[in-house]
């Protein structure tokens, strides 16, 4: 009989990131990650041997890169279909979760850090928001956005969908999705020379 294999880096961090946008970073212990994760504690700090900061920003990286990966993609087709994988995506994961889950990297953001100090999970998020905001940038340039114009409306496009995640959270309904999704797609189809 083949002994279990020990989880995986790669799932104790999505487990991370699961917890996160559920509690909070400061809500969480490291234990509190690793069962969350199914992992042992003493993997988890195999692999992270920098505790809960290294998980957290590693966690944070994770999103960031599975965010960027699906605006990538749909981005191709234009910055509405950009906009609209975005909400899916988040509407996926709050509904999923019966409204308990949301971005781990705005509930990294939003919490306070400790005096004198700039958590590297903090910089992490700051990062994840620049990425998207410039993804979103450069397809509205691309389709047609002046170039005063894409970076503010890719600014308000991630603001407003994180913004109305959390409303989402606190409301039990989709329905402050819905609204900002809308106000956005004709805020972006005004902005575009054509259609997108």
């Amino acid at each position: 009989m083949a002994k279990p294999s020990a989880p995986s880096r790669d799932r104790i961090v999505a487990g991370a990131a699961d917890m996160i946008s559920r509690r909070g970073l400061n809500g969480t212990s490291i234990r509190d990650l690793a069962k969350h994760a199914k992992a042992p504690l003493g993997s988890t700090y195999h692999y992270f041997p920098e505790g809960k900061q290294q998980l957290a920003t590693e966690a944070v990286q994770y999103a960031d890169a599975a965010v960027a990966r699906v605006l990538r993609k749909e981005l191709d087709a234009g910055p509405v279909a950009g906009l609209h994988a975005f909400l899916a995506l988040w509407r996926g994961i709050v509904l999923a979760s019966d409204f308990r889950a949301g971005c781990p990297v705005l509930a990294v953001a939003v919490e306070e850090p400790p005096a004198d100090e700039t958590p590297p999970a903090l910089v992490a998020a700051a990062e994840a928001f620049d990425r998207w905001e410039q993804l979103l940038a450069e397809a509205l340039r691309e389709h047609g956005a002046t170039p005063d114009q894409a970076p503010g409306l890719a600014t308000l496009i991630v603001a407003s969908v994180e913004g109305a995640i959390a409303m989402c959270r606190a409301k039990r309904t989709m329905e402050p999705l819905d609204q900002v999704a809308r106000q956005l797609e004709a805020l972006i189809l005004g902005a575009l020379d054509g259609p997108a």
